[in-house]
């Protein structure tokens, strides 16, 4: 029983499994010392961001206060950035060159959306992830600016749909492979193409950028695109130190078992975007975390009272909506696909829900 009644248990990160969780931790370890460690004083719901770039919600509207969420929850924050981890030791390193021990830990650190590929990224771009430093820098574009979105998935196609609605000034939307929107079916693929039509946004597939500057985007065949704000959504990356410390997939991210723990370390679990299920892959969207955590919370419980832990399959279909810019959304679900106001009406009710949720709201 690690930890006797009261065992240190580290949230590292604020992600929605890790949120979702917190009060069915306490309320099934009265007694933990919990913590929850995250780089941000805010968790930013990365659901309401497309909305937000259109100018439908405010910052405050997606953000949840993790001080308050510790205070409601009785557990302790700690605003700092998880730089390593030694989990036969079970200790967690901080950017700081501060060290935490703890019985049972939780890694939920999302993903990174960074390019360090292409010249000039770091300095001139943004990436979508992490969401804190986009929402700093969209507070800077100037009006009529232009802009260019890099990564014609889901996320790519809302965000330039909503930069466009926004009225930006011209948006450019750069995907380097064949097509845009790869995940979806045909139907749902001609309704979002017919969409950027309509908002005016420029889309550029089969190429591949060779370099981002303050002023352009400029592309491996010499092509100069005119942006002022380039943002890079190209999918989710893993973080370096993840590779050097903990057992990861090919494409860097922790390897977990069906039980959400870390291979190799039973007292260490994974989940969201962080997390490679070996047993299920899934694609990295936020509702798979959603379903994670509560059996999340009853692993944790169940390793401190000496209980074996349950499997978590997750579902093998998920209902994907697509914001399209105004106050109107598409949806694909099993093969079917809908569009229309209402569904953006629903999406935002949902939204609204959850958010208020992890406030405690």
């Amino acid at each position: 029983m690690p930890g006797g009644d009261a065992p240190r248990i580290l949230l590292l990160g604020a992600g929605h499994a890790n949120l979702l969780a917190v009060p069915l931790l306490r309320a099934g370890l009265p007694r933990a010392r919990i913590t929850l460690v995250d780089a941000g004083s805010h968790a930013i719901y990365s659901g309401m961001f497309p909305g937000h770039v259109a100018g439908h919600y405010a910052p405050a509207d997606l953000s949840v206060d993790l001080a308050a969420v510790a205070v409601r929850h009785g557990i302790a924050f700690l605003q700092a950035r998880v730089a390593g981890l030694d989990p036969a030791a079970r200790e967690v390193r901080l950017s700081e060159d501060r060290r935490l021990a703890y019985d049972l830990a939780v890694l939920d650190l999302g993903s990174q959306a960074a390019m360090p590929e292409i010249a000039g990224f770091e300095r001139h771009a943004v990436p979508v992830k992490p969401l804190d430093g986009a929402l700093a820098r969209l507070a800077r574009l100037p009006p009529g600016a232009p802009a260019a979105i890099i990564g014609g998935g889901v996320a790519g196609v809302e965000l330039a749909l909503a930069l466009a609605h926004r009225r930006a000034g011209a948006v450019t939307l750069i995907e380097a492979g064949p097509t845009l929107v790869a995940s979806l079916g045909p139907r749902a693929q001609a309704l979002l193409r017919r969409a950027l039509d309509r908002a005016g946004v420029r889309v550029r597939v089969r190429v591949q950028v060779a370099e981002v500057t303050d002023r352009q985007v400029i592309l491996q065949d010499g092509a100069r695109i005119d942006s002022a704000f380039t943002m890079g959504v190209a999918g989710a990356r893993a973080q370096g130190w993840w590779a050097r410390d903990l057992p990861v997939d090919g494409a860097g991210f922790v390897r977990v078992t069906p039980s959400l723990q870390v291979e190799g370390y039973p007292m260490l679990f994974a989940a969201g975007d962080c997390a490679a299920m070996m047993h299920a892959p899934r694609p990295k969207a936020g509702v798979f975390a959603v379903r994670q955590a509560p059996v999340l919370a009853r692993n944790v419980i169940a390793l401190h009272r000496g209980r074996a832990p349950e499997r978590h399959d997750p579902q093998r279909h998920a209902l994907k909506i697509v914001s399209l810019g105004g106050r109107t959304a598409l949806a694909e679900w099993r093969g079917m696909t809908l569009h229309g106001p209402w569904l953006w009406r629903w999406k935002d009710r949902i939204d609204r829900r959850f958010i208020a949720g992890l406030r405690g709201g």
